[in-house]
């Protein structure tokens, strides 16, 4: 950041439990995954004439005899260890579920494989299914159509079950997406919670990359094939998206800095799927709110044109670091030595609510609280105003002041103030709002957070003031 670089981080695969999110400094791009609108459903067709739409990669037609994991497995879970009966696998298909001894996708097919089976299908929750290749087929179905399949091979009326699984097709346009993925990690920040983690989110789910010829898709040393694409999943995936949008925005704008190029992707970026409705967040089937997306899905062409950014540069993540409680030694040591940074904490410090970031957390919300930020006009409008509309969060009131900022030039710079009210007694639950400003055209999204905490221990019985959420225009 220093050098002017932008630096990118995946946000960690580690969701959905709270506060889970890596890569928190405040001077990186923090991604968290999310899903695409591109599905490879593949037909299973039972002996009964039932049938069911899993998604998978099968390539060719599949007639096999199928069997439950309990014929397989010790107690059903399939894994090596369980691994008892390698006869009733052989040659035939195993019905997995994830929920017996938490096993997942690739876990199965390597034990169904060391048994001796032809394929796998695995019964898992929808919201974590992922076709990520395994080297033994494997097709993803819910939990209930997973149900239904094992009620089929445990009916008496039909001893020898069988199924037909047909090749995988691809589809796109058919699925709400994108969604948070249920792996990404979440916020808040542990380390600093009035920064917002991750920043944005972006493709992480299925992603088609390029791969190293000499390691097999899955990376198991049983796996003997070889390939230069395949599948991948996790933020490993969405990050480097989000890095070659970067590359694109320091072509065209070579003179913004790091933090410049963050607040457009913030700024910019929607929080709504194709359906237009809220993102769902994967693994627990909830709306998404700014800990599971940060500031939402990236827009590449509309972060080209973000009308207004929140800029800082390396002194303001100096102040912010001396507010932390870092030593002007201890700064010292995490910056290259330059006479024109200036790294004394005396009289510099700032409260990291107070860092001119692209989106306003305050976790510990008791009485009336004020932050100040300043955004710099980058839209190729030189006179032009932009009026405020704010959301704010459950349980708080938010002004902000002034309603409208003027500029009468390029890179004419404005300060706003946000004071935000507890409008309720609570001991700590974290609300969602935004603030929006807009001059007809450019729509600048800044993240509101909240976390009102003004219930004593002793008042755990005492009513809340009336709670609202209120929408004002300026």
């Amino acid at each position: 950041m220093q050098l002017g670089v932008s630096t990118v981080f995946s946000a960690g695969n580690d969701g959905p439990d709270a506060a889970m999110v890596q890569n928190v400094s405040p001077w990186g791009v923090t991604v968290a995954a999310s899903t695409i609108d591109r599905r490879f459903p593949t037909v299973i067709a039972l002996g009964s004439n039932a049938s069911f739409v899993g998604e998978g990669f099968i390539v060719k037609d599949m007639k096999m005899p199928l069997v439950e994991s309990t014929s397989v497995f010790a107690d059903g879970t399939c894994s090596l260890d369980q691994l008892v009966n390698r006869t009733a696998a052989s040659g035939k298909i195993v019905l997995c579920f994830s929920t017996m001894g938490m096993v997942s996708g690739e876990g199965a097919a390597l034990a169904v494989y060391a048994g001796g089976g032809s394929g796998v299908i695995f019964a898992d929750s929808s919201s974590r299914r992922s076709n990520q290749d395994n080297f033994l087929p494997t097709v993803h179905v819910n939990l209930r159509q997973g149900t239904q399949i094992l009620n089929y091979i445990q009916s008496r009326s039909r001893p020898r079950p069988t199924v037909h699984i047909s090749p995988s097709r691809t589809v796109v346009d058919k699925t709400p997406a994108p969604a948070i993925a249920y792996f990404s990690s979440r916020g808040p920040s542990s380390i600093s919670p009035n920064i917002l983690k991750p920043d944005v989110t972006a493709p992480g789910v299925n992603i088609l990359a390029a791969w190293p010829p000499k390691s097999s898709p899955t990376m198991l040393p049983l796996d003997k094939r070889s390939t230069e694409w395949n599948f991948d999943t996790g933020t490993s995936m969405s990050c480097p998206h989000v890095t070659g949008i970067v590359a694109i925005l320091r072509s065209v704008h070579p003179t913004w800095s790091p933090a410049a190029v963050k607040s457009a992707l913030m700024t910019t970026a929607y929080v709504h799927d194709d359906t237009s409705d809220a993102m769902l967040a994967g693994g627990t089937q909830k709306a998404a709110d700014a800990f599971d997306t940060g500031a939402g899905h990236v827009d590449p062409l509309r972060a080209l044109d973000p009308g207004l950014v929140y800029d800082a540069d390396a002194r303001d993540h100096v102040r912010f670091l001396c507010g932390l409680g870092y030593t002007e030694a201890q700064v010292r040591q995490m910056v290259l030595s330059s006479p024109a940074l200036d790294t004394s904490c005396a009289g510099g410090a700032i409260g990291d609510a107070d860092l001119n970031y692209p989106a306003i957390v305050l976790p510990e919300l008791r009485a009336a609280a004020t932050v100040k930020r300043t955004v710099t006009n980058v839209g190729l409008q030189r006179e032009t105003v932009y009026h405020a509309t704010v959301i704010s969060p459950q349980g708080a009131h938010v002004e902000v002041w002034p309603p409208a900022l003027a500029f009468s030039s390029r890179c004419a710079r404005a300060e706003y103030y946000v004071t935000v009210t507890p409008a309720k007694l609570s001991r700590g639950r974290y609300d969602f709002g935004e603030i929006v400003w807009s001059d007809g055209y450019h729509r600048v999204r800044t993240p509101l957070v909240v976390r009102v905490t003004n219930l004593p221990d002793a008042g755990v019985g005492a009513q809340p003031t009336n709670q609202h959420r209120d929408t004002t225009e300026y």
